[in-house]
């Protein structure tokens, strides 16, 4: 029997370390068979990804990519965690109006896996006065409650604690988050801030309710604008701050104050963003706290609310949705989130069915009770990437902060239209990565389904509007789609578009795909020969599949060969155009489709021009 020794590493022992240096030589090898001939550091900057913020994702980090130091979790800066354990409270929202269907969903939450209610109130939704009917059979002791209840907050704030007064419930027993935020109301309606209101709930919550909080500080408006992570994050830390001047103004020590905010973050597909965002907003907190004069060793633990982001849901192909919010989960729950919302998949369609509820709550319970997330503290701690973009993530989140700051504060950079001008600037450069899909979004821009049965919900109440924008990343493909579902409608038929595959498989198959994915995703239906044309056969095939329009995909070398004549015999059999997949100098077809090409307007000018009605 052989034994191995102690640290196991033997077989490890017996091979050199690599440098850095010979790392990126073999880089340099592989790009230059790419036709790129760097070497270097600049070799290495080739394989990096830009970030929105300034930031960039490189291929390799190592020991160099130092960070400050994150301590341990459960004590400041808290960049590990705001306690010393893992797990996350599964929090769910409710947005049915009726207070019948709206407790039945609640009771059904509580009844399998989640541990609190997000309420929404007010308005369209669920009325203020209805609270104790969607509440009724809730054990309010054990169930943390957090409303969302906008302009009539002080009411449903009165009516929550009431009922906790008519059922029994002891003062220090309530748990949750009265919701007050009239920051976040502004930013969603456009209208004047008055914080007097909330800063009298958080004195009474002080006061009276230990375990109970008064304010939110909502960052999902900007989020939902099309902010990046460091625009989320500094615009939380201007109302964290500008509530703290509130709070302590009327009265609340500066622990006090500390300890009556909630932070709401977005979780998104991006999981090491995700992870990097909470840690950050934690660390940059804690520095706020640190100068507020916080001495309590939790004090600057910034409670934190996660909830897997609205712009990354589609409405097509809605199911793809389940796995965007797993990963958005896991990056929450890795990141440190204390609380987490899973929508569900259908979200963006409706009001959410059973089985739609049943999927966003279990989602939580797998990471939780069978990945056994909860099991360690800040488990992405450590790595190089994580730590590295971390911090960086931090520097610009706090330069942001500091420009809301200099242009007055929270309220007056939402006044002057400072925020908005800046989310919309980023939002515009994102639209540009969308419309010509590299940034893909699958099921939309990528692998659309034209024939995909719709999935149909009840309507859901409005959301508040009049402020700051709510944009979704599928929205321009959607506006395609939609324009193809009326044409279909009207017609009996979708606009088409005949792939015509020049040669064999191997020569065709790649650009056949691209452009097949690329005109589903206008709504456009590719019509496929089963196998390749030539000249003598496009002309038949083409007058067979009904399209107007004819799209070439083959290799280049057989470009040459044969597009000038294929081409030449589409025309002959009515092709209103010939489009080719590809570059180059092709005089014989009216235009080019290619990777990188702006989908969007390509699409948009062919419905068009194929009398598809806007």
């Amino acid at each position: 029997m052989t034994v191995l020794p102690d640290d196991g590493l033997s077989l490890a022992a017996e091979f050199p370390d690599a440098t850095h240096d010979e790392w990126q030589r073999l880089v340099e090898g592989v790009l230059r068979k790419a036709g790129k001939d760097v070497s270097g550091d600049a070799a290495e900057q080739a394989l990096a990804t830009a970030l929105d913020d300034g930031l960039t994702a490189r291929p390799l980090y190592t020991p160099r990519d130092t960070a400050p130091a994150t301590g341990y979790p459960g004590f400041a800066p808290f960049v590990r965690g705001g306690r010393p354990v893992g797990g996350w409270d599964v929090r769910q929202r409710h947005d049915r109006p009726e207070p019948g269907p709206a407790n039945e969903a609640v009771l059904a939450d509580l009844e399998n896996g989640v541990t609190s209610l997000w309420l929404t109130l007010g308005g369209e939704h669920l009325p203020v006065s209805a609270l104790p009917a969607a509440l009724d059979g809730v054990y309010l002791d054990l169930a943390p409650v957090v409303l969302d209840a906008g302009a009539e907050t002080p009411a449903a704030a009165a009516a929550l604690l009431a009922l906790y007064e008519t059922r029994g419930v002891a003062r220090e027993a309530a748990r949750g988050n009265l919701g007050a935020d009239p920051l976040g109301l502004a930013a969603r309606t456009g209208g004047t801030p008055d914080p007097t209101a909330a800063a009298a709930l958080a004195l009474r919550c002080h006061e009276e309710y230990p375990g109970l909080r008064a304010l939110t500080v909502d960052a999902l408006p900007y989020h939902e604008a099309g902010a990046s992570a460091a625009q989320e994050l500094g615009a939380s830390l201007a109302t964290g701050v500008a509530y703290l001047r509130h709070l302590t103004e009327a009265g609340l020590p500066a622990e006090a104050a500390l300890r009556q905010l909630e932070f709401r973050y977005a979780a998104t597909a991006d999981q090491f963003l995700t992870i990097a965002k909470l840690r950050a907003a934690r660390r940059l907190w804690a520095r706020v706290a640190e100068v507020c004069g916080a001495r309590s060793g939790d004090a600057g633990a910034q409670r934190q609310h996660a909830v897997t982001s609205p712009v990354m849901m589609t409405r097509r192909d809605p199911y793809v949705n389940m796995l965007r919010t797993t990963i958005a989960t896991l990056g929450a729950g890795v990141g440190g989130a204390d609380a987490v919302t899973v929508l569900p998949f259908d979200h963006e369609l409706g009001l959410p069915d059973a089985f739609a509820r049943r999927i966003a709550r279990n989602t939580s319970s797998i990471l939780l009770e069978e990945s056994h997330l909860g099991r360690v503290a800040d488990p992405a701690g450590g790595s190089w990437y994580v730590e590295r973009l971390t911090d960086e993530l931090a520097e610009a989140s706090w330069a942001f902060f500091q420009e809301l700051e200099a242009a007055g504060g929270q309220a007056a950079a939402l006044a002057s239209g400072l925020l908005g001008d800046r989310i919309a600037a980023t939002w515009a450069a994102r639209t540009r990565k969308l419309a010509t899909r590299r940034e893909p979004v699958t099921g939309v821009s990528e692998f659309p389904h034209l024939a995909e049965k719709p999935v149909e919900r009840e309507p859901a109440p409005r959301p508040l509007s009049g402020g700051l924008p709510r944009v979704r990343r599928d929205e321009a493909y959607e506006a395609l789609r939609a324009r193809s579902d009326a044409h279909l409608a009207a017609t009996g038929s979708r606009p088409k578009v005949f792939i015509a595959a020049l040669g064999p498989a191997a020569a065709h198959t790649a650009r056949a795909t691209f452009a097949a994915n690329l005109f589903q995703a206008g709504g456009i239906e590719p019509v496929h020969e089963p196998v390749s044309v030539d000249a003598e056969t496009a002309g038949a095939a083409f007058t067979a599949s009904g399209a107007e329009i004819a799209v070439l995909c083959s290799s280049d070398a057989l470009y040459e060969e044969q597009a000038a004549a294929v081409a030449g015999a589409l025309k002959a059999a009515g092709a209103r155009e010939v489009h080719l997949a590809g570059r180059g100098e092709h005089a014989d077809v009216d235009a080019q489709i290619f990777a990188g090409c702006d989908a969007v307007a390509v699409l948009s000018s062919i419905l068009d021009r194929l009398g598809v009605a806007a």
